[in-house]
């Protein structure tokens, strides 16, 4: 599943994360985090990790991705890893990629499985040419540009890349989440009876017929869930 969550950060969110990151000198190159097949297509750079301003932002963005309904009905987060964040500027890109399996959690040392991958966009459209995410599925090749403050969830399975961009500066986060259903049609699966469930509640309250949809909900999240 392929889902755009807008406003997950408020503009004022946006523009306070945006001042501190662009008049930081804490910016490293991207391919110290890449294994030594990424190393080859990553030009990119990224906020260094063991910078106190990362850990102010990282941990901001956190908290917030944690209370973001959507996130939690589409994703059925298990762990949300501390997010990184990324400047894509004078061509910088990543090429055709698919992300590691697992993370080492750098809060706890856990692993964790990537089961979904999340984008967070901090810049606007008009602000760069070129950046655009790509992203590979069983139904083609999906191009997203997303409003600053805007997220993309889509799963970690997926061959993806990042193309060039050719003038301005690209800023993002980005993450990922281990689910409590690791497999991506059943989470895609619960995510639209929960998205029916809520439709049909407002519509007709908590009728028996609703009622009957929530049970099979949480039934089929005992059956699929992963504690």
């Amino acid at each position: 599943m392929l889902l755009h969550i807008p406003q997950v950060l408020t503009l004022a969110q946006v523009t306070e994360i945006r001042q501190l990151l662009d008049t930081t000198e804490h910016w490293t190159n991207g391919r110290q985090s890449a294994g030594s097949q990424a190393q080859k297509i990553k030009n990119n750079l990224q906020l260094d990790v063991h910078s106190e301003l990362y850990q102010a932002i990282s941990s901001a963005i956190l908290n917030t991705l944690k209370q973001q309904l959507l996130i939690q009905s589409a994703a059925l987060p298990k762990h949300i890893l501390r997010p990184m964040l990324n400047c894509y500027q004078d061509s910088g890109n990543y090429g055709n990629h698919v992300d590691n399996a697992i993370h080492t959690c750098s809060d706890t040392g856990q692993l964790i499985r990537t089961d979904v991958s999340l984008t967070l966009f901090l810049s606007n459209p008009d602000e760069y040419e070129g950046g655009e995410l790509v992203v590979e599925d069983n139904y083609g090749m999906h191009e997203v540009k997303l409003d600053a403050g805007d997220a993309i969830l889509y799963p970690a399975t997926s061959l993806h890349r990042v193309e060039p961009v050719t003038s301005g500066k690209r800023i993002a986060a980005f993450t990922w989440v281990q689910s409590m259903v690791k497999d991506d049609w059943q989470r895609t699966t619960l995510f639209n009876l929960d998205m029916t469930i809520i439709k049909l509640r407002q519509q007709l309250g908590d009728s028996e017929e609703v009622l009957n949809l929530t049970h099979h909900y949480h039934n089929l999240l005992r059956q699929w869930g992963d504690l």
